[in-house]
C-alpha cells in the first residue's frame, strides 16, 4: 500500500486536531505544528470538511476541529476522504477486477489485500494513535521480526 502525501498529511493534521479536540486551532498552527506546506494543507482541510470529519469556524477566533470525538475517527476514515478507496488496481475496486486464465484468481488476492489494510487503518483511531495503545492485533504486527525491515 502506498499511502500519498495527501493521506499523511491528512492523518497528521488529524492527530493534531485530535489532540487539541474540542479546542480549534488555525490551518496556520496545524501547518506549523506538523511542518506542512498551508496551500496543500488547507486543500487537505476542505477534503475533511467536505467528508464530514472536520468541521470550520470562520473568523478572527476561527479554525478547525474535529466533527466528533477522537475515538470516533479512525485512520482509514481520514484516508478515504483524502485519497479515495483504500485499494485500487487499475481504478477498479478489488471486486470488480477479472482475469482469465492463470490470473483468474487473482481478485481474491486484492480482496484479501484490502481486507488485511481495512483490520489496520479502521480499527485504529485518532485517539489510540496519539496514546499509543493500539489493538493488539495492530501491536503485534508491528513485533513481527521482519516488520521494520525493507523489501
Amino acid at each position: 500500500m502506498q499511502i500519498s502525501a495527501r493521506g499523511d498529511y491528512a492523518v497528521r493534521a488529524g492527530l493534531s486536531l485530535a489532540a487539541a479536540y474540542p479546542a480549534l486551532m488555525s490551518a496556520q498552527a496545524l501547518a506549523a505544528e506538523q511542518d506542512l506546506p498551508r496551500k496543500f494543507l488547507e486543500a487537505v482541510l476542505a477534503d475533511l470538511r467536505r467528508a464530514g470529519i472536520v468541521k470550520a469556524q470562520r473568523g478572527a477566533e476561527g479554525g478547525y476541529t474535529l466533527a466528533r470525538a477522537p475515538r470516533e475517527v479512525s485512520v482509514g476514515m481520514i484516508l478515504r476522504a483524502v485519497d479515495g478507496p483504500l485499494a485500487g488496481i487499475r481504478g477498479l475496486r478489488p471486486e470488480q477486477t477479472r482475469y482469465d486464465g492463470a490470473a483468474e484468481n487473482l481478485p481474491r488476492l486484492w480482496v484479501a489485500v484490502r481486507a488485511a489494510v481495512r483490520d489496520v487503518v479502521d480499527e485504529v483511531s485518532l485517539a489510540e494513535l496519539i496514546s499509543g495503545r493500539m489493538p493488539a492485533h495492530v501491536r503485534k504486527l508491528t513485533t513481527r521480526p521482519d516488520a521494520w525491515q525493507p523489501r
